[in-house]
């Protein structure tokens, strides 16, 4: 297993082991990317991931081999070469076409003629050397009565009928021929839809009522619309093969140079193995594999979403004023200062005589930022902003983020308990502008599915893709990292080696005891044992910590060697020390020389000890922010407009340019050159500067392109 994750993976074996070891110790992801850099050849958390995937699936295929070896041992089945070809299938599809001659079946045609003795009848017909009067006769010494239906044979014919039945199950069950189809046809089997009689010719499965495709070529977007439209009687799909190629190659496999006439009856088993259980349980396997590799791409494209978003820049050091808009019941108002603490709450009705009561507002509260919700009136509201802000010269911004999910958390227990006394509604204001000031902090407290980002996920495998979430939002939260003396249970669970248990008893020992000063304190926490300690430590960070290196992202493991490092080469007693501290004209090569650790061991220290806080959100560009409104009537081919990119499928990536739809960037019009992954250029959050290519003003659809203009062609060029 070592060495094929290492021909996997390009790495050499030892590092394999050592990072198969870590994992087996139970170090998290986030603790490998941060703290073993050397041993995994510093690897980030997304690589580690896919290696870990990789790890994962030889390890259960090891265990699936001595499982199958062991059953077929117990059995007297186990043969040197059958063992051969177990040790060296690389894939469990492989081990189960393996494994699948030997594997009990009830109640099929061959299980019921074996019933019946006819097994030696089939092996006449399997060798093919009679003549079939011969056959025929051999056929009825198996005719008789036992009194019991399952075991009794009428006549001749139903003794032939169960030989060919028991045959053509063999046939079917061939680890040999299936490897040879899906190798050999693979690319030419096809995959077709048709309409069924309840098929809607406008509904939005349209495009797919004439669908022709390679099944393998098929998008993995399409394949799970066609998927879905099946379920829903939209759509009947059908795979097709090469039948009579495979038929022949089958027959030429089993049917003997010097055959006899009976070869008649083994060519209908052949047929019959072949149309009847082989290809229809190919096309069971092939298209739960290419539903599996359809799931496993929309549950990436959905991760990597998810992480974006999570990731997003924080605004800090502002007051934003967080608006849910409504039509009926009115726009609910809540505004928090730069801790997020909720200052004021209102509603307003988008009318003129609500115009002043918002001025009021944002005057008096001097707020610097408006988040609002993208929800049904957001459009309304966004022009009565703009108004007020234009009729009374403020320098206030606004920007529209996406709600989804809003009302969701503040309908939930968390939310109740954070904000008992605000009534539901505020509620979904506050987080509106909680997800615009620290996006990770207010989005960890709801369902990513509840995000309105990805495709189709709830048409994916839910166990595969709660289970990609956590470990994105794990290696979000940890990448940040938290303040362990402000955090909620909610971010706290998603640190490493930490959950809901551990996180609370964090919580409630804070709350006991106040504020910790010390990560040594850590261990007293109920819970929190040795490795938990060495697993999570670094990732809790306390901004009045007693120790100036518990301030820092350098872990308690590394505290001696800093100690020497700063007292040695630089005469500084840790005990006086003050972060951030800049170590200057660090010779690395004589500390990793003199000290016997990696040169990124060091390295580390020098950067944390310079910025101990250094948020990686900061990286990312920050959002625009806006002052006034555009229409769809204002729209026009060619016109230059800047908009923020809500989300990022297969196909391409939805804009949000300020009107009531996100318009539609194809990925074929995200460059000059050709873009197979749309995550290549754009992704959620970002701020893009796009073309208007196309308008469809009945449906109120823009396709946007970020392509060169065409040389010599005039673009109005006004940019929004």
């Amino acid at each position: 297993m070592i060495s094929l994750l290492a021909q996997k993976t390009w790495m050499p074996e030892q590092r394999v082991r050592t990072i198969v070891a870590l994992l087996e110790e139970g170090s998290t992801i986030p603790f490998l990317a941060r703290y073993r850099k050397e041993q995994t050849g510093w690897a980030t958390d997304t690589q580690l991931r896919e290696f870990e995937r990789m790890y994962v699936y030889q390890k259960n295929l090891e265990e699936k081999k001595a499982d199958i070896i062991r059953i077929l041992t117990e059995k007297w089945l186990l043969t040197s070469s059958i063992e051969l070809a177990i040790s060296q299938a690389t894939t469990l599809a492989t081990l189960n076409d393996i494994y699948r001659p030997f594997k009990e079946k009830k109640h099929t045609r061959a299980t019921k003629a074996l019933e019946k003795w006819l097994k030696p009848l089939a092996d006449a017909l399997l060798a093919c050397r009679m003549d079939i009067d011969d056959f025929d006769v051999y056929a009825q010494s198996f005719v008789r009565d036992t009194g019991d239906e399952k075991t009794s044979v009428r006549d001749i014919d139903e003794a032939i009928d169960g030989a060919i039945d028991i045959v053509a199950e063999m046939i079917a069950d061939r680890a040999d021929i299936r490897q040879w189809i899906k190798q050999t046809h693979r690319g030419r089997v096809i995959l077709t839809a048709k309409p069924t009689k309840t098929f809607d010719p406008h509904g939005v499965y349209a495009t797919y009522q004439l669908f022709k495709k390679p099944l393998f070529q098929t998008q993995s977007y399409a394949y799970l619309a066609l998927a879905r439209a099946e379920k829903e009687k939209q759509l009947s799909l059908s795979v097709h093969y090469p039948e009579d190629d495979i038929i022949s190659y089958v027959e030429s496999l089993v049917i003997p140079p010097d055959y006899g006439t009976v070869v008649d009856y083994l060519q209908d088993a052949v047929e019959d193995g072949i149309k009847r259980l082989l290809l229809p349980s190919l096309t069971n396997e092939m298209r739960s594999e290419l539903k599996e590799e359809a799931d496993r791409q929309a549950i990436d494209v959905f991760g990597t979403n998810v992480q974006e978003l999570l990731l997003a820049p924080p605004v800090k050091g502002k007051i934003i004023m967080g608006v849910d808009p409504g039509i009926r019941t009115g726009n609910k108002i809540a505004i928090i200062d730069s801790t997020g603490s909720v200052l004021a709450f209102s509603v307003i009705f988008t009318t003129p005589d609500d115009d002043d009561k918002l001025a009021q507002l944002l005057i008096h509260y001097k707020v610097d930022i408006v988040s609002l919700g993208n929800g049904t009136g957001c459009r309304e509201v966004e022009a009565m902003i703009a108004r007020v802000i234009k009729n009374n010269n403020l320098m206030t911004k606004f920007i529209i983020v996406s709600e989804a999910g809003a009302s969701v958390y503040s309908a939930s227990e968390l939310a109740s308990q954070e904000y008992p006394d605000l009534d539901v509604t505020i509620r979904g204001a506050v987080n509106i502008g909680h997800r615009l000031q620290d996006p990770l902090s207010a989005l960890v407290k709801i369902d990513p599915k509840s995000l309105g980002i990805g495709q189709y996920q709830h048409d994916v495998d839910q166990h595969l893709l709660h289970d990609m979430l956590d470990k994105k939002i794990q290696d979000a939260v940890n990448r940040v990292g938290v303040d362990v003396n402000t955090a909620s249970v909610a971010i706290l669970c998603h640190i490493a080696w930490l959950n809901k248990k551990t996180a609370q008893a964090i919580v409630d020992y804070r709350t006991a005891h106040g504020p910790f000063v010390s990560r040594d304190q850590f261990k007293q926490v109920p819970g929190i044992w040795p490795k938990t300690f060495e697993q999570c430590a670094w990732f809790l960070r306390i901004l009045n910590a007693h120790n100036p290196l518990d301030q820092t992202g350098i872990h308690p493991e590394q505290y001696e060697l800093t100690k020497k490092i700063l007292t040695d080469e630089y005469g500084v007693d840790v005990a006086t020390l003050t972060v951030p501290f800049v170590l200057e004209d660090v010779d690395y090569d004589r500390l990793v020389r003199k000290y016997g650790v990696g040169e990124e061991t060091i390295r580390d220290i020098v950067r944390e000890l310079a910025n101990p806080w250094l948020d990686p959100r900061t990286e990312f560009p920050e959002q625009q922010f806006r002052s006034d409104v555009l229409s769809f009537e204002h729209v026009k081919v060619g016109m230059v407009l800047t908009g923020i990119v809500r989300n990022v499928v297969d196909f391409g990536a939805f804009v949000d340019i300020g009107l009531k739809n996100d318009a539609l960037l194809h990925k074929s019009q995200m460059a000059d050159r050709f873009v197979s992954n749309p995550f290549e250029i754009v992704q959620v959050g970002q701020t893009v500067t796009v073309r208007v290519l196309t308008i469809v003003p009945e449906k109120q659809h823009i396709n946007l392109t970020m392509k060169t203009p065409e040389e010599g062609r005039l673009w109005d060029i006004n940019v929004w």
